[in-house]
């Protein structure tokens, strides 16, 4: 395949977007001072890089006032967009993907800590691998050990061990998870080039990518979105995993939020199955 530049029409810059749904507020705050402090390293070596984050509002959003003037007071554009009701994360998403007039966009959760050195080490990267369109970081536990989140194709009995079954049982799995896992390549210290999957917690595009892409595909509520996105990315461009961005993830998987969130990503993984290709072993 090969792989085109084209000609820059944003303007040199990041934006962000974050999509929130009764958030946790501590964690919440927690993400949003980290994007302060990752944002003032970036304007520390790129004065005039143009910065901004929009907060989609899919409801429940608390008083965060003051993280955003702290924001604000660094230079950093920032908006609230709300009103739409619960649209789903990737719709969410593209409220802001549409209007961002940057080079770059991120897509992040809002359990997501920023390293203060991870933006400024991304957007170097991007600005040193004009073929990369996506980029994926280290992505640790609140233990600080890797989460194995870049992925291979999945089975369905692959998501089904990784997402259900208890630690114990996954055990006798351990051998197929850690294939689908992508343990073979993923580590601390190299750099990966066409990871198949990565995930929607962290995803920094180039924005001239993400738009010829349309954003996420509006028909998963939540769930698979980020798998359907990543897919679609690699026949425009390449897919990156650099260990030397870094992220703290406080996330969970589904079937640990209960019967609501079971119902979503079977949903979901049925819509991604029918468009992709059914896999069982």
């Amino acid at each position: 395949m090969n792989f085109t530049r084209e000609p820059r029409s944003e303007a040199e810059g990041l934006s962000i977007s974050v999509v929130v749904y009764r958030p946790d507020l501590a964690l919440l705050q927690s993400t949003l001072e980290s994007i302060a402090t990752a944002c003032a390293v970036v304007r520390a070596t790129r004065p005039s890089f143009a910065l901004s984050l929009s907060l989609v509002d899919n409801g429940g959003l608390p008083d965060v006032a003051p993280s955003l003037q702290a924001l604000r007071a660094l230079g950093i554009g920032c908006e609230i967009i709300r009103g739409h009701g619960n649209v789903g994360y990737g719709r969410g998403h593209n409220l802001a993907i549409e209007h961002s007039p940057y080079s770059f966009h991120l897509v992040l959760n809002p359990d997501i800590e920023l390293d203060a050195e991870a933006l400024a080490n991304a957007v170097d990267f991007l600005c040193a691998h004009p073929d990369a369109g996506l980029l994926t970081p280290r992505i640790g536990d609140e233990a600080g050990d890797l989460q194995y989140l870049c992925r291979r194709y999945p089975t369905l009995v692959d998501l089904f061990v990784r997402g259900f079954l208890p630690a114990r049982a996954r055990r006798v799995f351990a051998r197929r998870l850690a294939r689908y896992e992508m343990r073979d390549l993923i580590n601390e210290h190299d750099i990966v080039w066409d990871p198949p999957i990565v995930s929607g917690c962290f995803m920094l595009f180039r924005t001239i990518v993400l738009k010829k892409l349309a954003g996420f595909d509006p028909r998963y509520f939540l769930y698979f979105e980020d798998y359907d996105l990543s897919l679609r990315a690699h026949e425009v461009t390449r897919v990156v995993y650099t260990p030397v961005v870094r992220v703290l993830h406080h996330g969970g998987g589904a079937a640990r939020k209960g019967s609501a969130h079971i119902r979503m990503f079977a949903s979901s993984a049925y819509k991604f199955f029918h468009r992709f290709g059914w896999k069982l072993l």
